[in-house]
């Protein structure tokens, strides 16, 4: 953590909807003049498309199936700490991208599923932002949770989640039910040892619940919209959270917990704009006074 160089992150799984967080921060930074350091959570991954496709084959015919990009063994887990570290410290560190498709890759010239070089990350920003997988990861010696100012959970209840991967990467990336299905399953036991953690070190979480049948995430014809969903918003500290602003700005809103507060699925993108942007004030107004 560093109120010089503060770090701001969402951490949560493939599918989850941190995207969609990730454009509700722009339009604050954008609105309040902020210029973040942004870093996608994919550039830490430690093989590109076909060098991780080459080590699923070797790990299947090894016979340990379980080898995901939810886990160490394909991430750069020591890298990512040394970049917030080094970020929080001087504000300066190294990123890449990955290129998704082939209109992320032309620009470069490369193809899709690699990586762009190593460079600089861009002097004199306010903040760093991060939206990825990771961002919460406690492994062995590594603490990437440590070095976040705010870390905040994007967490849709399991069988959204599923709904959600599956039509996208089935209507979007051309994969079949049964192919996304068992990159399910291969993801499992890092899902539960490395994504399901991360949600206990946040400072807060979303979660999505959908108010129809989600049952068989694998036969759903469609995504549950928003106005089919609640809410769940957590703070791990609720100190200085103003409940009753909430609730009368957000109708429909009500307090579940003590810390926690539940609204209309439509109010999610409302509800981040009216939590962090004092968040983001905050942690302006105290690098400030240290500048």
């Amino acid at each position: 953590m560093s109120e010089r160089h503060p770090i701001v992150a969402i951490t949560g799984s493939s599918g989850a909807g941190t995207s969609t967080v990730q454009r509700t921060f722009e339009e604050i930074f954008r609105r309040e003049g902020v210029t973040a350091a942004m870093i996608e959570g994919d550039s830490f991954h430690a093989y590109d498309r076909k060098a991780m496709r080459a080590r699923l084959a070797e790990c299947e015919l090894e016979g340990h199936c379980d080898f995901s990009h939810f886990g160490p063994d394909a991430n750069l887990f020591g890298e990512l700490e040394s970049l917030f570290r080094s970020y929080g410290e001087r504000g300066r560190g190294q990123r890449r991208k990955y290129l998704h498709d082939a209109d992320e890759a032309a620009p470069y010239q490369q193809e899709p599923g690699t990586f762009t070089p190593w460079e600089d990350l861009p002097a004199n920003t306010d903040l760093l932002f991060y939206e990825g997988l990771h961002a919460g990861v406690v492994h062995g010696d590594i603490n990437i949770a440590r070095h976040t100012d705010l870390l905040i959970g994007v967490v849709p209840v399991i069988n959204l989640e599923w709904i959600q991967k599956l039509h996208r990467d089935k209507n979007m990336r051309g994969y079949s039910t049964e192919a996304v299905t068992d990159t399910i399953l291969r993801r499992m036991p890092d899902y539960v040892n490395h994504i399901c953690p991360q949600f206990a070190r946040t400072h807060v979480n979303f979660q999505r619940v959908p108010m129809v049948d989600t049952s068989n995430p694998f036969i759903a014809r469609a995504i549950p919209t928003a106005d089919e969903s609640m809410v769940v918003i957590r703070f791990a500290n609720p100190k200085g959270i103003d409940f009753p602003y909430l609730q009368n700005m957000i109708h429909d809103s009500f307090m579940s917990r003590a810390n926690t507060i539940v609204v209309p699925g439509g109010k999610m993108e409302l509800a981040m704009q009216l939590i962090f942007t004092p968040f983001i004030w905050r942690l302006m107004e105290r690098r400030r006074a240290l500048l």
